[in-house]
């Protein structure tokens, strides 16, 4: 439907922030994410198209930027724990069903996904590609390469998980310059859409639960990893379908506005 419709859209004088991933790869599209690279908006010209990127992507990108700034980021592994909202209603509605299925003896039918979801986790998210990664997986490297610094080196694992809302990432940073856990956390306490939950004691970090309705970037755990030199851990949770969609494209189309890209066509007399 984008493919078809954004271009045409688009050519009619029209600005289309597009959800899909028909784009986002695109060269002559801008890909945003506004706390990461509003500046870039401006390329919306040439097609009069805007990307919203993977809402796996959203999140994480969010979290590197301020670090990246502060001692330049050269290598991310991440692991992502996606709710099922991700897949739409149907997976929604497949968790629920499978769920209610094992409490009462039914049989458990997988329909949406390709293994049971309910009680379990599955590491297949999208098509496989030819190098055995999915398309998901590629996703997260490819867009985070174009949203923040084409030279840092991304590597992912993507996960589906019996959650309903909200994605979950473990992520781990290898660092050009030195920096701590301390001021990770001090940074990110200061970054726009970032909220830092790290007390080192039960219950003191976020989970997907607690993210769901909500539009912040929540991010906890931050650790240093002794593995490494300049290496941290953080956990990282968000409502996939408001910073992973639907409030990062009214974020998108606020930047248009403020900014004065675009404005109203006259009224007729």
């Amino acid at each position: 439907m984008s493919k078809e419709w954004a271009p045409r859209i688009g050519a009619a004088g029209c600005v289309v922030i597009d959800n899909s991933s028909a784009f986002r790869y695109d060269p002559d599209v801008p890909l945003i994410v506004p706390e990461v690279n509003a500046d870039a908006i401006e390329g919306f010209t040439k097609k009069n198209i805007i990307a919203n990127p993977n809402c796996s992507t959203a999140q994480l990108v969010v979290a590197l930027k301020p670090l990246h700034d502060a001692a330049t980021i050269k290598r991310v592994v991440v692991a992502t724990y996606q709710s099922v909202s991700g897949a739409g209603k149907e997976g929604m509605d497949e968790l629920f069903a499978q769920t209610r299925a094992v409490y009462v003896a039914d049989p458990v039918e997988a329909k949406k996904f390709t293994k049971r979801i309910a009680f379990n986790v599955i590491p297949h998210i999208d098509a496989f590609m030819e190098d055995g990664s999915t398309k998901e997986e590629w996703k997260v490297m490819a867009e985070t390469k174009k949203m923040l610094d084409p030279k840092i080196k991304v590597t992912c694992t993507a996960v589906r998980v019996p959650v309903f809302i909200g994605h979950s990432e473990a992520v781990n940073i290898e660092f050009e310059n030195e920096i701590t856990a301390d001021q990770a956390r001090e940074i990110l306490r200061e970054a726009p859409g970032c909220l830092v939950v790290d007390k080192h004691e039960d219950g003191g970090y976020t989970t997907p639960y607690e993210s769901a309705g909500e539009d912040a970037t929540y991010i906890s755990r931050i650790r240093e990893d002794q593995t490494v030199d300049n290496g941290l851990n953080m956990w990282v949770v968000s409502d996939n379908l408001r910073k992973g969609a639907a409030l990062n494209t009214v974020q998108i189309a606020e930047i248009l506005v403020n900014r004065g890209l675009i404005t109203p066509k006259r009224q007729a007399a």
